[in-house]
């Protein structure tokens, strides 16, 4: 399990949301590959990119600052956000970003998600958005009926890079992983699970670890967000807890 600094670009800068509202937002900084770079030289492994504003439009807004953070950093990074085509996924994955993340696209359209996957297999993450058991879309600004369960179940059959669970109502907020979700994901994904959503400090990550324990599975990696902006976790302490044991 490594953790995996989030850089969330919304009006060309590296802001986070609270409980993913658009309009309670707050700006780490004005130039992203600066912040890549940044998450690098400390030590990441893996770099989350999501374009907020291209979630809410339905297209990509950043992709021009994302293309030069996939030139700047020597490390695997991961896309989100707005992508709803085959071409969004295509283009990305020609300027160099590892992997495409589709969330809107892999519950309205799982046809095209399933060709996205066919096309590119283990390139394509899907990003499950979750409020409780509702799945969110469309920027988190609308949901679907079904729930979690029955979606796993039919993204197994895809070859799929990983599936990301991020709990919306614990995004931003430092409280503490949704890990009554992310048991239901680990329990019943064969993907990769990538966890989301709440870790604020060393005691959130010693309870995914724990719960990874119980469940017999390990996580492939933690997203961190405000906790490294805001100093009360730091990606060396994260990786040493994460990785080592050392916490």
């Amino acid at each position: 399990m490594i953790p995996i600094p989030a850089i969330d670009l919304k009006g060309g800068r590296c802001v986070r949301l609270f409980q993913g509202k658009m309009n309670e937002e707050t700006v780490y900084g004005d130039d992203p590959v600066a912040m890549a770079r940044k998450w690098e030289r400390e030590g990441a492994e893996r770099l989350h990119l999501v374009d907020l504003d291209g979630a809410v439009q339905g297209r990509p807004v950043h992709d021009t600052v994302i293309r030069e953070i996939a030139r700047a950093v020597d490390i695997p990074v991961e896309v989100g956000g707005g992508i709803r085509t085959l071409d969004h996924v295509a283009a990305f994955l020609a300027a160099g970003i590892q992997t495409v993340i589709m969330g809107t696209v892999a519950f309205l359209k799982p046809d095209l998600l399933a060709e996205a996957a066919a096309r590119f297999p283990g390139q394509v993450a899907v990003g499950m958005d979750t409020r409780d058991d509702t799945i969110a879309v469309k920027g988190w600004q609308s949901t679907i009926p079904e729930k979690m369960a029955p979606w796993i179940q039919r993204l197994n059959s895809l070859p799929l890079s990983a599936l990301i669970h991020t709990d919306i109502s614990r995004d931003g907020t430092q409280q503490g992983a949704n890990t009554r979700a992310l048991r239901v994901v680990l329990e019943m994904s064969r993907h990769p699970v990538i966890a989301s959503g709440g870790v604020g400090n060393l005691r959130d990550l010693k309870a995914l670890k724990a719960l990874a324990s119980d469940v017999g599975r390990d996580f492939f990696g933690v997203i961190v967000g405000r906790a490294l902006y805001e100093g009360t976790l730091s990606l060396a302490q994260a990786a040493a807890c994460l990785e080592r044991d050392a916490c």
